[in-house]
């Protein structure tokens, strides 16, 4: 018996990093999975193959999760195509990070809707038959910068703090209904997005401020994800897990 037999996930932004491996994860443990991506339908397609050959249903869906019409339009097409909606993990998001004087209007508005929006867009779709089967899981990808803050990176932080705000909400909302919403906060993660911290000088920084001294990996993330989607988490709600070394001690 596997973790999360039969069950129905939505990734959003999983072509890629800690999305990818939150979808393999999940197929790995029985899920069923539908993923989103924007940009690469190779990458999609690659991931379609490796999930359907671990012997659940998976499908891509080229969908923007910072558009509330597309969000409508994938969760529909999800309850036809698979059935039901059992976890949605909100995974997409970007940084735009540059100091404050320096940000525009778009560099901020860009990082808000793919970040902040994006995770009222889904939420909003999937809660209904979610109420409807008195069951369900949310999982919204917050960040130690939420958290924390960090120079440089106000938009970031500030889409991530809203997450966690949002998340706490939308647990005391739906608890009543079993339906569960938790928070991840990744520290610095071993990802395409964080290359450049790797590197010289910025690394050794950054090392210095994570007492497990080093970067997690997206198997770390994928790892907590499970944890709460299955009955493991079952009385986990509204909460925020830190998966940072203990950046946040």
């Amino acid at each position: 018996m596997k973790l999360l037999d039969n069950k129905v996930a939505i990734v959003t932004g999983a072509s890629r990093g800690i999305g990818e491996a939150i979808a393999v994860k999940f197929a790995e443990q029985g899920a069923n999975v539908a993923f989103t991506y924007v940009s690469s339908d190779e990458k999609a397609k690659a991931l379609e193959d490796k999930l359907t050959a671990l012997g659940v249903k998976a499908k891509a869906y080229k969908s923007n999760a910072g558009n509330f019409q597309d969000c409508e339009t994938l969760v529909a097409e999800v309850l036809k195509e698979f059935g039901s909606v059992d976890i949605c993990v909100n995974n997409a998001g970007i940084s735009k990070d540059n100091l404050l004087l320096r940000m525009s209007e778009d560099q901020w508005d860009d990082v808000m809707d793919i970040n902040l929006k994006s995770v009222f867009n889904m939420t909003k779709q999937v809660i209904r038959p979610m109420m409807k089967a008195k069951n369900g899981v949310i999982i919204n990808m917050s960040s130690i910068i939420g958290i924390k803050g960090n120079a440089g990176q106000s938009s970031y932080a500030a889409s991530k703090a809203g997450i966690i705000g949002f998340t706490k909400s939308v647990a005391q909302e739906l608890g009543s209904r079993n339906i569960r919403c938790n928070a991840v906060a990744p520290g610095f993660i071993e990802t395409d997005m964080t290359n450049y911290l790797k590197e010289g000088e910025t690394a050794k920084t950054y090392m210095e401020k994570i007492p497990l001294g080093r970067f997690g990996t997206p198997e770390d993330i994928a790892n907590t994800c499970l944890f709460l989607a299955s009955d493991m988490g079952n009385y986990i709600t509204g909460q925020v897990l830190s998966v940072c070394g203990g950046m946040n001690v």
